[in-house]
């Protein structure tokens, strides 16, 4: 046969998007001709990487707003802010099957990799006898434990909020609280993303199998749990954005016009000494009240240690008043922090010598971007799988410290003390403890690299895909 050729069709969200990007890169190197689906409002960074010199597809399909009811400006899930937005923007993604089987029919790929929240790919799939392999976009850990949360629905058992559980069969004593679990898990009605999920689980089943933005070693308990156990084909082919040495400026700025100029928080962080910065960033779709927002300030000041903040945009000075900042805090911490309002180059701030934490939400992207930075985290999960991402960190690598938020809110979250953010800050940063944390996330950040090179694990593990797929 000749060149192997693969559709790569993400969901529409920058942190769906980033990954399949640098998949498709990494499919190009390797031989494998890559196509990315795409609309228009997503396509600059992917006619920025061809205007580099690397040959990648793209195809646009136009988003239907207005057939779904959407308002024009909602392109992008980040903008889809009420649970109705979502819920029509979930419907706009599902029109999209007609026009994405005309582009199938008419390019015939070899494979598709389909992002896990458009689960109707399956069926285009099997129209064209196609394999579908689907991307979740999340570790091992978090794929195993959703799904032994569907086999022994242990939330039943769970008689209060202040009553932990924990999952038979895992490899390791992984505890949570009900508070902790996306209420669709064990509410009663039945919503339109409770649907969804449900579409979901059994896409999988029917899917040729899973990629995985993750190396073996960096969880092999749950690599192997999620093939022997759960009997799910997968292959591990990350950390993505390591697997191409290229362009890392583009890598950067994943797309995006940095909100401050890179010679401002350069030359700051470069005046501050090794591993002595608090990075606190809460990727692009978190959403706190005023009120912890004002907890997180305060928090950061009463650490005592210098601090970097990202502030989403919606929380930009040019949209509302922030009248939530603590009284003189900017004045006062003008020396020892710097904020950033919009959106920042968390790879290149990340692997600044200066940073020593990072304060995260436990999305997968901005998790693994942690651990290949060798940099220590603490742990604030919002929504999402992100409380099952803060378990490999806490608990399994043992790499950060929790700041305790106990309630799963995609929306306004809420509750957790300035005290408690100064305290997980100043533990991971000063003491024996500490020092014990970044040796161990130092060595993780080696182990990243070797895994992308030539005979390590994620080279290898695409290697065997790559044969397989050419044999089908």
């Amino acid at each position: 046969m000749g060149q192997l050729h693969g559709f790569l069709f993400p969901l529409l969200a920058q942190g769906h998007m980033i990954p399949s990007l640098e998949m498709a890169k990494l499919f190009i190197s390797r031989g494998v001709k890559a196509t990315i689906i795409s609309t228009p409002f997503f396509a600059a960074p992917i006619k920025e990487t061809q205007e580099s010199g690397i040959d990648i597809g793209l195809k646009i399909i136009k988003f239907p707003s207005p057939e779904s009811g959407l308002p024009d400006h909602v392109v992008s899930l980040e903008l889809a802010n009420t649970d109705e937005l979502v819920s029509q923007f979930g419907k706009a993604i599902a029109m999209m099957q007609e026009p994405f089987e005309e582009l199938v029919r008419k390019f015939k790929p070899d494979f598709i990799v389909s992002d896990m929240f458009l689960p109707w790919t399956v069926d285009s799939a099997a129209k064209f006898d196609i394999p579908r392999l689907v991307f979740h976009g999340t570790s091992c850990l978090a794929l195993c434990v959703a799904e032994q949360m569907q086999r022994h629905k242990p939330l039943k058992n769970v008689s209060s909020d202040s009553e932990s559980f924990s999952l038979p069969d895992l490899p390791h004593r992984l505890e949570f609280l009900r508070t902790q679990i996306c209420p669709e898990e064990f509410e009663e009605h039945e919503s339109d993303f409770a649907r969804l999920l449900k579409q979901v689980r059994e896409s999988d089943w029917r899917s040729y199998g899973v990629l995985v933005n993750s190396f073996y070693e960096l969880e092999a308990a749950y690599s192997d749990h999620y093939r022997t156990v759960l009997g799910r084909r997968s292959w591990n082919i990350g950390p993505l954005f390591l697997c191409n040495s290229g362009n890392n400026e583009g890598r950067g700025h994943r797309g995006k016009k940095s909100a401050v100029d890179a010679d401002k928080w350069k030359s700051w962080l470069d005046s501050k000494e090794p591993d002595s910065v608090v990075y606190a960033c809460f990727g692009s779709i978190t959403s706190f009240t005023h009120a912890q927002l004002h907890e997180i300030g305060i928090g950061l000041e009463a650490s005592g240690q210098d601090f970097v903040w990202v502030l989403r945009k919606c929380e930009n000075k040019d949209d509302e008043i922030e009248d939530w900042m603590p009284e003189g805090f900017e004045e006062r911490t003008k020396d020892k922090g710097l904020i950033i309002r919009g959106w920042a180059p968390q790879l290149k701030i990340l692997n600044h010598p200066a940073i020593g934490v990072f304060v995260t939400h436990c999305g997968w992207n901005s998790t693994l971007e942690g651990i290949c930075a060798g940099v220590p985290m603490v742990t604030w999960p919002l929504f999402a799988e992100q409380f099952f991402n803060e378990k490999l960190v806490t608990d399994v690598l043992k790499t950060g410290v929790s700041v305790g938020n106990k309630i799963w809110r995609a929306v306004g979250s809420e509750g957790v003390a300035s005290a408690a953010v100064s305290t997980a800050v100043r533990r991971v940063m000063v003491g024996e403890e500490a020092e014990e944390i970044r040796c161990r996330a130092k060595e993780w950040k080696e182990m990243a690299r070797k895994v992308v090179g030539e005979g390590g694990s994620s080279y290898n593990d695409l290697s065997a895909l790559i044969d397989e797929l050419s044999k089908q």
